[in-house]
């Protein structure tokens, strides 16, 4: 996958972090927030799958058990909403995050209603994506 970057090649070990061996997937174009959400993962404990345009990101969660989805609504090659959609078509899909700069009601309404658990808008504190992440996590929505 040209577009992915991973922070250990599969199958993936358990560090016995919050995702229990199952990594979260970044998918995002922006090569500052995918760095930064890679390192803020890590710091947490989760190994991480990063993937530039939503079809890596699709080949990636077909390949991978993923804990958690943190994507962008806006990427190069594919419409997030579509990406969600498909994200949770998946039989055991896994919750999804859309961190976007897009700010209006009715993108964060779209989202949600195409399968999003949460929607945080750019730009963000560090500690407001922590708490979120924990939040959907600890809320019984791995894997869900």
């Amino acid at each position: 996958m040209a577009g992915t970057t991973a922070s250990r090649q599969p199958p993936y070990k358990d560090a016995g972090g919050p995702g229990r061996g199952r990594p979260i997937l970044v998918i995002e174009d922006e090569p500052d927030f995918r760095t930064m959400y890679e390192r803020l993962f890590r710091r947490l404990h989760y190994d991480v799958i990063a993937a530039d345009i939503g079809t890596d990101g699709l080949r990636a969660a077909e390949s991978v058990p993923v804990c958690l989805v943190v994507t962008d609504l806006k990427l190069p090659d594919m419409d997030g909403i579509a990406l969600i959609r498909a994200l949770r078509a998946r039989a055991d899909p896994p919750p999804i995050i859309v961190v976007s700069g897009l700010t209006s009601g009715e993108t964060r309404r779209d989202a949600l209603a195409s399968g999003a658990t949460a929607y945080l808008t750019k730009p963000f504190s560090v500690s407001a994506l922590t708490a979120l992440i924990q939040e959907v996590l600890s809320d019984g929505h791995e894997g869900s």
